[in-house]
């Protein structure tokens, strides 16, 4: 099992590349299940998640492949016949993203055996709403030994108002609907970036989709769709750690590919503690103050602040001039980074879903442990502002979302290799 080893001191500077978004890769790559032939898709990243998607794929009878290890960032997936509409729990259980095979299973194969996903280290996460959307399509759906079963000879237009805002839910029936017959309304759906880049895909490859990315998504079904080629979109959350990582270290990054539309949150935030956030070649550039100002924040969804970032600004925040009040309302799991963060010099308070952070002068590296994907970069993060050496064990979970996040940081400056443990 691998560790990173950081060494904190170094101001962080220069450019670096964001690369392309785990939480859209997911579910244009369960998309492809929609239509027979070779899709073929760029930019799309080298992380354990992608990996295991992939497997799921394969696992039901398709191609799918990374194109060459010169072109790693090339995924093709191709479908023919033949294919196994079930998704096991021994590949559900190690990513919950697996479940977005069920909606594209079900609508294109009139059936699906997909494994229920279990807990999760930040809390839970139920799928009843993308079952209550697919119920109202028309599907069929029992819960047999930890799988969901859903049968429909046809799906069917419905309206669906889903109960709260879930991005893999409106995904999910929204890959459903596609080949559903008729028109299909969903109201009040996730409006993340990553839900309307998979309409993106989905119209690329004939459907009928208008108002991803907002509340409301229509959808009029079509009878069959055609595979496609696309370059999945930068990842905004990967971007800001890298922001984060300029701000901590007192240092100047230019993050290239970087979507200033999609961080429009996390840009505020960053400003408010003092940085200078601009937009610039192509990307987005983050300059440290000589002071980091406190600043409160609440994670909330798609435009507001994202709970993706909360551990990173928890970090950042834990070095400014004063105190900061930081509210959790997606998970009620995700303060764990917290108890590490003690270990390294943080003054950190938790009360029920706030947290009061107080700044310190300064934090020590010590030896601390990743509880999830980032909570793993935050402690990373930590490790660059602090004083001595960090070892961040447990870093499978950061392989999950960042790839190769040590190397960029070293390109910039840092002083991190990673290790055996």
């Amino acid at each position: 099992m691998d560790k990173i080893v950081v060494k904190g001191g170094p101001a962080l500077h220069g450019e670096v590349k964001a690369s392309g978004a785990k939480n859209a890769a997911l579910p244009i790559l369960a998309s492809s299940l929609l239509a027979d032939g070779k899709s073929t898709y760029r930019n799309v990243p080298d992380l354990v998640d992608v990996s295991t998607m992939l497997k799921v794929l394969r696992t039901m009878g398709c191609g799918a492949e990374r194109l060459s290890e010169t072109a790693k960032d090339v995924c093709e997936v191709t479908v023919g016949a033949g294919i196994t509409p079930e998704a096991p729990y021994e590949l559900v259980k190690t990513m919950r993203a697996s479940v977005l095979v069920l909606g594209p299973l079900v609508a294109r194969y009139g059936r699906a055996r997909v494994s229920l996903p279990g807990g999760c280290a930040i809390g839970a996460r139920p799928i009843d709403q993308h079952l209550k959307g697919l119920k109202a399509l028309g599907a069929d759906i029992t819960l047999t030994e930890g799988y969901v079963e859903a049968r429909a000879e046809r799906l069917r237009g419905a309206t669906v108002n889903f109960d709260l805002i879930t991005v893999t839910g409106t995904e999910n029936v929204m890959m459903a609907a596609v080949l559903a017959k008729g028109r299909t309304v969903l109201e009040n759906c996730a409006r993340e970036p990553e839900v309307e880049e998979l309409a993106r895909v989905l119209n690329k490859m004939g459907a009928r989709i208008e108002g991803g990315g907002t509340s409301v998504i229509t959808i009029d079904g079509v009878d069959a769709l055609h595979p496609v080629e696309h370059a999945i979109l930068p990842d905004r959350i990967e971007a800001g750690t890298l922001l984060v990582a300029a701000a901590i270290s007192g240092g100047d990054v230019l993050v290239k590919h970087a979507v200033p539309e999609h961080m429009e949150a996390v840009v505020l935030k960053l400003r408010e503690a003092g940085c200078t956030v601009t937009t610039e070649n192509g990307g987005v550039r983050c300059k440290a103050p000589q002071t980091l100002r406190p600043v409160d924040v609440t994670t909330t969804e798609h435009p507001g602040f994202p709970t993706d970032m909360q551990a990173q600004l928890m970090v950042l925040l834990s070095v400014a001039q004063g105190t900061s009040v930081i509210s959790e309302h997606i998970f009620e799991n995700r303060f764990m980074h917290v108890a590490e963060l003690h270990r390294m010099g943080a003054d950190i308070t938790i009360q029920g879903p706030t947290a009061v952070v107080k700044g310190v002068p300064k934090l020590s590296g010590a030896p601390v442990m990743a509880t999830d994907l980032r909570a793993s970069a935050s402690l990373i993060l930590a490790g660059l502002r602090a004083e001595g050496r960090t070892d961040v064990q447990r870093v499978y979970h950061l392989d999950r979302g960042y790839e190769r996040l040590e190397l960029k940081l070293r390109s910039l400056g840092a002083d991190i290799q990673r290790m055996k443990a």
